[in-house]
């Protein structure tokens, strides 16, 4: 199955970014290109900071986190399902180097999607045990669209998190890879502890030092309590350029059906 495995940002100054996602998170540095991006990876997940400058041509170019990545085993075959469910979608090459994938894709909002076949240049069975990426969260005006989106486009799998918000007449919807658990939340949504902020609104790290990592985060910033109403996670904070970043270690994440990955 094709495995979410890159999430881009769009940086002030990725170089401060990337050092701080290195001393509160454990990650490491891949490399850093001639415009001032920098790429660094806690082992699976390649985390890109690009800088915000105009020659990127990004439809969107808001500061912080925007867009994902999936290693797929197959272009053609991942283009062959997008055009299925798409026949005017727009499939464009990227530079295939440590910065990007190979091409680029549009969800049905019109958020990129980039595919590698080279897993964004990190090498397989090298993820560290902890701290680790295992959630990614939309606000999406069409949550339904966006869950067919990933479900036939890339075969995720609806999880019972998803199924239980049906039932309670709720638009949220969760697919998950495997590894990685996939929130699509309504953006128009009055539920406690919503930031109404579209596209990619938080990412999601498990650790199995909680209270270490609280006591060093809280040396340099705000660290807050998640609503005891929901499934995942225990805390937020935001990085230097404020992006939402989830910790977890009991709550843990559903990353398939009927198997939750926890850090306890």
């Amino acid at each position: 199955m094709p495995t979410l495995r890159y999430v881009a940002f769009l940086a002030d100054e990725p170089k401060k970014l990337a050092e701080f996602y290195q001393r509160f998170l454990g990650t490491e540095e891949l490399g850093e290109s001639a415009g001032g991006d920098v790429s660094v990876t806690h082992g699976f997940y390649n985390l890109t900071f690009f800088k915000k400058r105009a020659e990127l041509g990004e439809m969107r170019m808001d500061l912080g986190l925007h867009h994902i990545g999936l290693e797929v085993d197959d272009l053609e075959v991942i283009k062959g399902r997008y055009l299925a469910l798409n026949p005017r979608g727009m499939i464009l090459q990227e530079p295939n180097d440590i910065h990007h994938g190979e091409i680029r894709i549009h969800d049905p909002e019109c958020l990129p999607v980039s595919l590698s076949t080279k897993a964004f240049g990190i090498a397989k069975n090298k993820e560290k045990q902890f701290p680790r990426i295992r959630h990614i969260a939309y606000n999406a005006l069409d949550p339904e669209m966006m869950l067919r989106f990933y479900t036939q486009v890339f075969g995720m799998r609806e999880v019972p998190s998803s199924y239980l918000r049906r039932q309670q007449g709720r638009g949220n919807r969760f697919c998950a890879d495997g590894t990685t658990n996939l929130a699509i939340h309504p953006f128009y949504n009055p539920i406690e502890g919503h930031e109404a902020r579209f596209g990619i609104n938080h990412i999601g790290f498990l650790t199995n030092t909680m209270q270490a990592t609280m006591a060093e985060l809280s040396s340099v910033l705000k660290i807050a309590p998640r609503p005891s109403t929901r499934p995942y996670s225990e805390f937020r904070f935001r990085d230097l350029e404020g992006n939402a970043l989830d910790l977890s270690q009991n709550k843990g994440w559903e990353v398939d059906i009927d198997k939750w990955e926890k850090a306890s």
